[in-house]
């Protein structure tokens, strides 16, 4: 008995006792629920990705409705603020129109104000006028009912 008889003996009560323990079912027992483990890791995997697309899709379909809306608000906003521009520019016409009208009515009232001035000043300076000339040559109760008749004439005329 050598010791290479040895060497084999021990060896195989190695593996008996390997065999005995129930060691290869319980690495292979530990290596099959392994690959479940990365399987079930691998099929959650799938399912998150899956899942990450979806939600990836509805982004991207929410942003361009989004988008949509934002060109549409553009839109509206733009077609409000050329309508509010063209209300603004009318009415700001419309009341350049009524100032011109009413400035021009008030230098018309003024100028027949001034008119009117002129003419009763001229009718006061021909009355003053004709009651100097007449006093200087007509005399007595004659010139003065002369006076008054003329004066009360001249003023029914000219005013």
């Amino acid at each position: 008995m050598d010791a290479t008889f040895w060497a084999t003996v021990g060896l195989v009560i190695f593996f008996v006792a390997i065999f005995w323990a129930k060691i290869p079912s319980k690495i292979g027992g530990s290596l099959d629920k392994r690959a479940d483990d990365i399987r079930n890791e691998l099929d959650e995997a799938r399912r998150l990705r899956e899942e990450a697309q979806a939600l990836v899709s509805e982004y991207q379909r929410k942003r361009h409705e989004a988008e949509g809306e934002a060109e549409a608000i553009i839109a509206e906003a733009t077609s409000e603020a050329e309508r509010l521009t063209l209300e603004t520019n009318q009415a700001l016409e419309e009341m350049i129109a009524r100032r011109s009208k009413a400035a021009e009515e008030k230098i018309a009232q003024a100028e027949s104000q001034a008119v009117a001035e002129v003419r009763a000043r001229a009718a006061d300076i021909a009355v003053a006028a004709a009651e100097q000339i007449l006093t200087a040559k007509v005399k007595d109760k004659v010139a003065d009912d002369i006076l008054s008749k003329s004066i009360a004439q001249v003023k029914e005329k000219l005013n």
